[in-house]
């Protein structure tokens, strides 16, 4: 009973430190990534012109981010299910997001410009913040208890 209590407990810990390690990306996130649309975003950025930016230095500074975030989030549902299974789905999930979402925002970005502020807003916003985490431990909490019903 008390291997099972402390289990529990190292779970819960473990848990906690992996979103702390989260609120840290968000808190340094200005220091850690090149991001030019961090600024813009937070004033009013309805009609003034997009910022200049560095395409490269942007393009890996989402993946760095978006694979941080990734990695942290697959261990948070590493953590709450102990199953590779899962974590298996959504390193995939993560990776097709990833290719899509960066398509959409570069598409955006170049197509449509200054026109589609807020749809470059919400796409970078699922790009740089840990969005899918919320989602997939949702989901498969439900799954998992659905399931033994």
């Amino acid at each position: 009973m008390l291997k099972k209590i402390l289990a529990h407990k190292l779970r819960a810990l473990a848990f906690i430190g992996l979103v702390c390690l989260m609120a840290m990306v968000r808190i340094f996130e200005s220091s850690l990534f090149y991001d030019p649309f961090l600024g813009y975003f937070k004033s009013e950025f309805t009609g003034r012109p997009l910022p200049e930016f560095d395409t490269i230095r942007l393009t890996f500074s989402l993946f760095f981010r978006y694979v941080l975030n990734t990695v942290i989030s697959l261990g948070l549902i590493y953590v709450a299910f102990r199953q590779k299974r899962m974590v298996a789905f959504s390193a995939l999930l993560y990776i097709i997001f990833f290719l899509l979402l960066m398509v959409a925002f570069f598409v955006i970005l170049y197509a449509f410009g200054n026109n589609a502020t807020l749809e470059l807003f919400y796409v970078r916003r699922f790009l740089i913040q840990p969005i899918f985490v919320i989602l997939f431990l949702a989901a498969f909490y439900y799954q998992e208890h659905a399931a033994k019903k």
